[in-house]
């Protein structure tokens, strides 16, 4: 499973978008390190469903109408503070905690509510600008630190006949979840002397800036924009890189007053409707929160996970069927599974996505829309429909 780690400075509202897009019980406090043990959960990718399509809608829990929720993975963990890759406040341990990740949600408070420590402040008093790259920063120079401190290793390595520089670095890195492909192509990117012995901080550096960039890309979840400065959120969203408006208290809310059936409302909706009987405190709270939602196109919490995940990692959603006629599994179930695989997959990946015991048995594929074979080698494309046929 895909997985999307939460960063950012505290009391930006991570533990709150954390608790919006999982509707988990977290602790939310305004204070530093609300969150010091790593919040682990489940939250969804928003696709449009094929079974738009057809007569009959998917039978999956994960469709809503057609608006199909793909699971990934969820982490928050502890607020950075400047100076995290010195092991300043817990960041030793946020940085190891996102090793793991796939990509990162950088959230940060667009109200200028919170200073450069993430301690409250008056709304406005701080530039939300200068939390921009604060997070690539300190994970650009953690990373840098450890190839700092592995290069001595490397440098050893390089006196052996067989030293390979590709496959020293690749080792070096994969417990950061760069593969060998990834480290043969910043290597190729890169200007470095041939000679480990005559690398310098600078090419260190910019190896480790790399490395980041390519396996930890980051997306700006611009937060609490219903209490921002309109002029705050604009210079965000004008910046040359990804920047989603975003309200993660709001989601928060809207979850809970569709789940006590008071208004209909999806995650990833534009609007909400109001079906149920509210008092004049909540409607009014309703319907402010639909002003903010009509400005910037929703709360922004769903947005910035399919951007994530569909634009900075380029991934798209297959649908593994049985029956290529019904789109159904062997019980008749229409649509049960939907798959995230990267762009450019074939239906052999889609197999070994779905089981690899169905993945080592694959004899061929059909597009279940055209009802035709497809070679092995043809690139999925977001909504395909694919019947899997294998020996097991």
């Amino acid at each position: 499973m895909l997985s999307i780690a939460l960063a950012g400075k505290p009391n930006a509202g991570k533990s709150t978008f954390y608790t919006a897009a999982t509707m988990a019980d977290v602790d939310v406090a305004n204070y530093p390190f609300t969150t010091i043990d790593a919040n682990r959960g489940v939250s969804y990718v928003r696709t449009e469903c094929p079974c738009l399509e057809r007569e009959q809608r998917c039978t999956s829990d994960d469709c809503r109408d057609g608006k199909r929720y793909v699971p990934i993975e969820l982490l928050d963990v502890a607020g950075l503070v400047p100076g995290a890759h010195e092991g300043k406040g817990l960041g030793n341990q946020f940085l190891d905690e996102l090793t793991n990740a796939d990509v990162i949600v950088n959230v940060i408070d667009a109200s200028g509510g919170t200073n450069a420590k993430g301690e409250p402040v008056d709304i406005g008093s701080h530039d939300p600008l200068e939390d921009i790259d604060f997070v690539e920063t300190e994970m650009d120079k953690w990373l840098a630190g450890i190839v700092a401190d592995n290069w001595e290793g490397v440098e050893r390595k390089s006196r052996s006949p067989d030293f390979d520089l590709d496959e020293t670095l690749a080792d070096m890195m994969s417990g950061f979840g760069a593969s060998p492909t990834d480290v043969a192509t910043i290597l190729r990117d890169l200007e470095y002397p041939a000679d480990p012995l005559q690398w310098n901080d600078g090419d260190r550096e910019a190896l480790a800036t790399e490395i980041r960039q390519r396996t930890k890309p980051i997306v700006v979840a611009a937060n609490k924009i219903d209490v921002a400065p309109a002029e705050n959120v604009e210079r965000l969203t004008n910046l040359e890189k990804p920047v989603i408006p975003t309200t993660a208290e709001g989601e928060r809310a809207l979850g809970k007053a569709a789940e006590a059936g008071l208004i209909a409302y999806d995650p990833g909706d534009a609007d909400l409707e109001i079906v149920g009987d509210v008092s004049d405190p909540q409607r009014e709270a309703l319907e402010g929160l639909g002003e903010t939602m009509a400005r910037w196109d929703g709360t922004g919490v769903q947005a910035a996970l399919n951007y994530a995940v569909y634009d900075l990692l380029e991934y798209l959603t297959a649908y593994p069927v049985q029956d290529a006629s019904k789109w159904s599994d062997g019980s008749g179930n229409v649509l049960p599974d939907a798959l995230l695989l990267p762009e450019g997959s074939t239906p052999v990946d889609l197999a070994y996505g779905v089981h690899s015991d169905i993945g080592d048995g694959y004899l061929h594929a059909v597009n279940a829309r055209s009802s035709r074979e497809v070679s092995d080698s043809y690139e999925l494309e977001e909504g395909d429909v694919i019947k899997i046929v294998s020996t097991n």
